[in-house]
């Protein structure tokens, strides 16, 4: 029920609490009394009006306690609800994958070499035959078929038969893992194709845009949904662990679209992108009728997927051999609750390192920090005696050696990468600098014993980052508004500080500045979407 029917029923029953308990009983009609001064009537619908804005004030408090709850739709609904100025791009829109891996699929030598929104595909397979299969694979999800559908079946299923081969020989060990989670979450098991878009199954991948893992997630998403990153791991890497967050991800989705499509669909381009390609659309919530208003980016996401679903089904059909690869075919875990270094389980078990690290590729260091919190370790099954006979005395060995004091701070500040000696530009704010060396505002805070994120032109940063720099994006116009908001807000641009208040959202405060959306406070204050009481951001002036 929204507020304002709440409040108005509130309202009403109030009211009605002080009429007669007879009013309408015309054979015990009495004389009304006397008719009330103006002071009377004044104090009662004070009071009145007092009683109404308690009631209005505790539901409105209520509706945001149940807001904070809904991960999704305070995350990410918020922020781009009635913003159409926001314009897409993977990094505003904190999309957790994207279609160059689709592109790049062809093989790294022909990497692009097909623009998917303009090659047209022919094959010898009729149409017939393509509509008879996917009607026969039965799918919980809807699987549509059309021309642009059809380009990708061609894609996946004929122009790349080696890349395809290597995908479906990968399939044979973490289908099985996908198709597990999304029943324990009570997904169709046809989600797990999504895993071959993000990444062609590798779960070390990582996208232009940050995205890392089988499953891409860029990092606040990541953190939102329960993956630990850190100096010592990062469980986006971490087949199953990202796995897990992708189910919740999508459960979130289609219990606000209700339509599968429409939750695949956000995965790509964000929950604000879809709710808004709805609304242009005049309402409309079936994929193919909000197709034209979709991101660019985003619209081959369902016919991909569709595609991959295909030829993971029928790929014996195209005379597509899986390829053998490297992976024992059982494995067992254990939980570690000390420091463990990988060479320790190399040099006493006899674990090669290669299988260790694509086992358990999220330690970043080939370190286990188990003194922090437990943590997995995959073992091949045929090394889980030899584990555990001498794990008394894994852990003492070489220990001096492997977790040096010096080496465990250097890892802890990040000093594993280049260092990097970084000087403040106008215009410059952490998340930007952030951005540009693929680090975290809260590791460039920590390395330079920053408070807050405010820094000053000419001020040296130490920072440390193990990739060159992307390149900086053009200056903002200083012309015009719209202009402005379109490509950055320009650095000169006048603000307003506000100090953050209990209850405060980026959303509602946006909502008082007309012209600025939440996105274009976290753009210029270089911070995410979380804020606390107290926290002090600058309101551009647009």
């Amino acid at each position: 029920m929204k507020t304002g029917k709440i409040i108005f029923a509130a309202t009403a029953a109030v009211l009605f609490a002080f009429q007669p308990t007879n009013a309408g009983a015309m054979d015990d009609w009495e004389p009304r009394r006397p008719q009330k001064t103006k002071a009377e009537l004044a104090r009662e619908n004070a009071r009145y009006r007092a009683i109404v804005d308690s009631l209005k004030a505790e539901i409105e408090s209520l509706n945001l306690e149940m807001l904070q709850k809904d991960s999704l739709t305070t995350e990410i609904m918020e922020i781009y609800e009635d913003n159409d100025t926001i314009a897409y791009s993977n990094e505003v829109t904190d999309s957790l994958l994207n279609l160059w891996y689709i592109h790049k699929a062809v093989g790294d030598e022909n990497a692009g070499a097909y623009d998917m929104d303009t090659v047209h595909f022919s094959s010898d397979v009729p149409d017939s035959v393509y509509i008879r299969r996917i009607r026969n694979m039965n799918s919980f999800i809807s699987l549509p078929y059309n021309s642009i559908v059809k380009n990708y079946i061609v894609l996946y299923s004929e122009k790349m038969p080696d890349r395809i081969g290597k995908i479906i020989g990968l399939s044979r060990y973490y289908m099985p893992i996908f198709e597990e989670i999304l029943d324990r979450y009570g997904l169709p098991e046809e989600l797990k194709a999504m895993a071959i878009i993000e990444s062609s199954l590798n779960p070390t991948a990582v996208s232009r845009a940050g995205a890392k893992g089988m499953w891409q997630f860029m990092y606040s998403t990541a953190k939102l949904y329960g993956l630990t990153i850190n100096s010592f791991v990062d469980e986006r890497l971490d087949p199953v662990a990202s796995a897990e967050a992708a189910a919740r991800y999508l459960k979130d989705s289609y219990r606000i679209f209700g339509d599968w499509n429409l939750a695949i669909a956000s995965y790509n381009c964000g929950a604000g992108n879809v709710n808004r390609a709805i609304r242009r659309s005049g309402g409309k919530r079936a994929f193919w009728d909000i197709y034209p208003y979709l991101p660019r980016e985003t619209r081959g996401y369902v016919p991909a997927f569709v595609g991959a679903l295909y030829t993971m089904k029928y790929y014996k059909e195209h005379g597509i051999e899986p390829e053998a690869v490297a992976i024992p075919p059982a494995v067992d875990t254990f939980k570690i609750h000390k420091m463990l270094h990988f060479k320790q389980i190399n040099e006493l078990v006899g674990v090669p390192l290669d299988e260790l690290k694509n086992l358990n590729p999220q330690y970043r260091h080939e370190i286990i920090p188990g003194n922090e919190r437990e943590y997995i370790l995959r073992l091949p099954y045929s090394y889980v005696n030899d584990f555990i006979a001498v794990e008394d005395s894994l852990y003492s060995y070489k220990a001096d050696e492997f977790f040096n004091p010096v080496t465990i701070k250097k890892i802890k500040d990040g000093g594993d990468g280049q260092r990097i000696i970084y000087r403040v530009r106008s215009g410059d704010v952490l998340g930007k600098i952030a951005l540009r060396y693929r680090v975290t505002v809260s590791q460039i805070r920590r390395w330079n014993n920053l408070r807050g994120n405010m820094i000053r032109v000419g001020q040296r940063l130490v920072i440390y980052s193990g990739v060159q720099p992307s390149a900086e994006p053009a200056p903002a116009p200083k012309n015009t508004t719209a202009q402005a908001r379109k490509s950055g807000i320009a650095p000169d641009t006048p603000y307003t500080t506000y100090t953050v208040k209990t209850g405060d959202t980026l959303y509602d405060i946006a909502k008082a500045y007309p012209g600025v959306s939440a996105q274009n406070i976290m753009d210029f204050n270089g911070i995410g979407s979380r804020i606390k009481p107290g926290m002090k951001i600058r309101i551009p002036k647009l």
